[in-house]
């Protein structure tokens, strides 16, 4: 037995100083897609990962949606983090050979829900109407410059090669539905939204100067019959309903066929 957990340890040795001299993982070997295929990677929060709702997260959902539209292979990469912030992405990013850069790197349609959680430590302020004057300025200016950097970090990977991007806003960077009617104040629940629709615009902005393309997801839920119905029953996140809308804006705001120029335009 001892002599077997010698050569054993012997083995993992020998194995980790050829992984550290080849440099050889699994994050190296994200491949770009073939000729004819596509290749989507999501990045985000935990609207993204899917949190909270046992279903198909609405990535994979527009992915496949995707390949039955245009009828070529359809790989998708859910990067979305739950809890990850503005900052917390562009680190990601910028992480050499990290997953998520090699994995945007690869992707020629990029997938962006990120900004709710820049304000998570103003949610009590926010949600119980006792936010004074701008008690989010600071945040709320650091994510409009996290949103460009992000976006031209997704450029700089990329490269020359043609890039769909496609930004999500939010319903609410909050809670909505009864969830938010039972444990917000109805003055935090109007600057809860007030507060959404101003994260919106910013990344409604940050598209539209860039190469990119903003995609309303704020109206469609909130103009449905029953926001609630949305929702899983912590209020916070989709449930299997509101990943299928999602996923289907997506699929309507994405160019057919996919640009073929280095720049998206629009």
């Amino acid at each position: 037995m001892i002599q077997t957990l010698r050569r054993l340890a012997a083995g993992l040795l020998v194995l980790a100083f050829v992984s550290a001299v080849t440099g050889a993982d699994t994050v190296s070997e994200v491949l770009p897609p073939k000729p004819g295929e596509v290749r989507v990677v999501a990045l985000g929060d935990s609207v993204t990962s899917g949190s909270n709702c046992d279903c198909a997260a609405f990535p994979q959902l527009y992915g496949d949606l995707l390949h039955n539209r245009s009828a070529v292979p359809v790989t998708v990469d859910n990067q979305g983090v739950a809890g990850l912030d503005s900052t917390g992405l562009l680190q990601e990013l910028d992480q050499r050979n990290s997953l998520v850069e090699q994995t945007a790197k690869a992707a020629n349609v990029v997938l962006l829900t990120i900004g709710a959680n820049d304000f998570g430590d103003h949610h009590d302020d926010v949600t119980s109407g006792q936010c004074t004057g701008d008690c989010v300025s600071d945040e709320y200016e650091q994510l409009t410059a996290n949103l460009g950097r992000i976006l031209s970090r997704v450029h700089a990977l990329r490269g020359d090669l043609p890039t769909t991007i496609l930004m999500t806003g939010y319903w609410n960077v909050f809670k909505d539905g009864d969830v938010a009617k039972q444990q917000y104040t109805p003055s935090g629940r109007i600057a809860s939204d007030q507060l959404t629709v101003r994260t919106n615009n910013a990344i409604a902005a940050a598209a539209r100067a860039d190469d990119a393309t903003y995609v309303d997801i704020y109206t469609p839920f909130e103009d449905s019959a029953d926001i609630t119905a949305l929702l899983a029953s912590d209020g916070d996140h989709p449930d299997a309903a509101g990943h299928a809308l999602i996923a289907r804006l997506l699929l309507a705001a994405t160019p057919n066929p996919l640009p073929t120029s280095p720049r998206q335009g629009g």
